[in-house]
């Protein structure tokens, strides 16, 4: 009873604390209806112009977010649950949308598709992103495949870099520390003259961090697990006529974390080192009715795992060793036509993907050293979508995407968004996609368990909505989703014969609902999310790796909330001093117990405090996170950051 009589105090007390003037009028996640999008169709359109759901996180957001990392801002996002956001930092991180598993989430940098081949379930690590890099977020959700191809089931993630200044020369540089003896540091250089136009950031993240294992023992032995992160990014953008452009662009980034052994279990001198490589090219041509792209990129991620101490968290195995790396080159070409009331867009793209995996252990039993893998695939996708629409409101678009894939064949998705925009006031929709997830590498040609027959897994995602944008002022939005995806691709286990398998073997169905709201009055603004997510999966298959006769019915959505409430507020007491609050809420979730029922994790409320001000070209900042202490946790055996905050200043010349 206390918590709930809290938990409504403090949603009264932030709620009084909200004010913003007109220039901050799009400081929250809920952008508005009339925002210039480029994710939902792949070009600049105005939201009011698609039925397709879209959330913006804009660079007024990330300038306020100094001191947390990407997985922080976007864990408060409606729909959105980044597993492993509040662990410590270096922590594995995975981003699920409406109840999603892992690689269900498409990354997209500056609209290309990125992945790491090296990774059982295909996602990309959000660790390698600094945020002081990143121009704005866009998240796109519903099965977008049609566009972005495979693994876009539940939605994408598009971040977008850093742009160019407006000016000759721009100078941006910070400096912060906090708690867990954390410091960064970033600079970044940017410019524009009638040819050309650039920028280059660098950021370096260091902290000493906490344990990562939870001591349930309480015997204090364990140690911190820290992180240390250099990443860089630049482009670069020639002006080669009134009608061409070129880009040049590239990121290199590299974080070394410590790492435990497992839940409860500590690891003295367990260590990861990570890399990741970008570099790419883009031309786009400019006639009389569009656009047209291209785009190349090349992605190189790399692991190196390194256990080699004295302390052994385990009395089976002394030292270990293992690489994972992989490669893919992404190749697009695109054009865009615009008539009167029709739209129309078709392009076709090339994926290339390889790993390189090795491991190597050795301990009571002598070494073990499986046959490394070296495997590749590659697949082609033509696609189109066509919009029309007309003076009255009403906004219809259509599209397919085929996709042929070198290993399982071909498939087929689909896209129809019809939306009508009343009295440019009110627009509904309802959406209706297909999306699918090719088997990764690691599925395919493990040596114990991959299975080269493999299908791709086909999702059928649903969504029938409203948006209300009476003016300015207020901003509302509710969404009802529902996911269906058969063929999911699930480790099986036979304990009689001893053999493992990857096979497509179960179907998941998700379903709920998201609302945000935002409203702003004179200074005085107010930004609110709550999502409700629900499903199961139908397999044959327990879930503990034994087979069933009969297909059987289980809760899937492990270390997902069914109910997530955020609230953000703010006011600017002055034009130099900023001050907001943040509450994010979620109730309790399942974790997966091998070969035992789920363990349940209690829910738990955090709140947040942020200020800021401003001297001239100078910001001072502090961010109190989670200033209750609230004892928590995200994963079990993990722990969760407790009360931890970080103050610096930034500047801009």
């Amino acid at each position: 009873m206390k918590k709930k009589v809290f938990v409504v105090a403090a949603l009264i007390i932030s709620s009084t604390l909200i004010a913003q003037d007109s220039q901050h009028a799009n400081d929250s996640s809920f952008s508005a209806l009339d925002d210039v999008i480029l994710t939902a169709n792949k070009y600049p359109k105005k939201q009011s112009e698609t039925g397709k759901v879209v959330t913006v996180i804009n660079r007024q957001q990330l300038d306020r977010s100094n001191g947390r990392s990407l997985a922080d801002i976007l864990n408060t996002i409606s729909g959105t649950t980044i597993i492993g956001a509040n662990n410590s930092p270096g922590t594995n991180l995975t981003a699920s949308i409406r109840g999603s598993s892992a690689g269900n989430v498409l990354i997209l940098v500056d609209g290309i598709p990125v992945n790491d081949p090296s990774v059982i379930t295909n996602y990309f690590d959000l660790n390698l992103f600094a945020i002081d890099q990143i121009e704005r977020i866009e998240i796109l959700k519903g099965g977008q495949s049609t566009l972005y191809g495979s693994d876009a089931v539940a939605g994408v993630i598009n971040i977008i870099t850093r742009k160019a200044s407006a000016k000759k020369i721009n100078i941006t540089a910070g400096l912060a520390g906090g708690s867990y003896s954390t410091f960064k540091q970033n600079v970044g250089l940017s410019g524009t003259n009638d040819k050309i136009n650039y920028s280059l950031g660098y950021t370096h993240l260091g902290s000493k961090g906490f344990s990562s294992a939870y001591d349930s023992m309480g015997n204090a032995s364990f140690d911190k697990d820290g992180v240390n992160q250099h990443a860089v990014n630049g482009n670069l953008l020639f002006k080669l006529s009134n009608k061409i452009q070129a880009k040049l662009f590239g990121s290199y980034s590299y974080y070394k974390a410590d790492l435990d052994a497992a839940a409860f279990t500590d690891e003295k001198d367990y260590t990861v080192a990570n890399d990741n490589a970008q570099s790419g090219v883009g031309l786009v041509f400019n006639h009389s009715k569009g656009f047209l792209h291209f785009n190349y990129l090349f992605n190189y991620v790399s692991r190196n795992y390194l256990d080699d101490s004295s302390y052994k968290s385990s009395p089976y195995v002394d030292y270990t060793k293992s690489l994972y790396v992989g490669r893919t080159h992404f190749a697009e070409l695109y054009n865009n036509w615009k008539w009167e009331n029709w739209e129309l867009l078709a392009g076709i793209d090339l994926r290339y993907n390889n790993t390189f995996q090795r491991y190597f252990s050795t301990g009571s039993f002598g070494p073990y050293e499986p046959t490394p893998l070296n495997e590749k695939m590659s697949q082609i996708s033509p696609y189109a979508s066509i919009i029309y629409k007309t003076e009255n409101g009403l906004n219809v678009e259509a599209g397919g995407r085929w996709n042929n894939h070198s290993v399982y064949g071909n498939n087929f998705t689909y896209t129809f968004n019809p939306s009508y925009f009343i009295n440019k006031k009110v627009k509904v929709f309802a959406n209706l996609y297909s999306a699918f997830k090719v088997p990764t590498l690691y599925q395919l040609y493990d040596e114990s368990a991959g299975n080269a027959d493999l299908k791709p897994e086909k999702g059928t995602i649903g969504e029938l909505g409203t948006e209300i944008f009476t003016n300015k002022a207020f901003r509302f939005r509710i969404v009802g989703f529902y996911r269906s995806t058969r063929d999911v691709i699930l480790y099986t286990y036979n304990p009689i014969t001893y053999k493992s398998l990857y096979r497509n073997v179960s179907k998941q169905k998700n379903y709920g609902a998201e609302l945000e709201a935002a409203y702003t009055a004179g200074k005085l603004s107010i930004a609110a999310n709550y999502t409700y997510t629900n499903g199961k999966t139908e397999a044959a298959f327990d879930g503990t790796g034994t087979e069933l006769s009969k297909d059987t019915s289980y809760y899937n959505l492990y270390r997902i909330p069914k109910n997530a409430f955020n609230l953000t507020a703010g006011v600017q007491i002055t034009k130099a001093f900023y001050v907001s609050a943040l509450l994010h809420s979620v109730d309790k979730r399942e974790e997966f117990i091998y070969g035992s029922s789920p363990e349940i994790l209690k829910g738990y409320t955090t709140i947040d405090l942020y200020t800021e001000y401003k001297f001239n070209k100078l910001t001072a900042f502090i961010d109190l996170r989670n200033i209750t202490n609230k004892k928590y946790f995200d994963w079990r055996g993990y722990n969760a950051r407790k009360f931890n905050f970080m103050a610096g200043i930034n500047f801009r010349l």
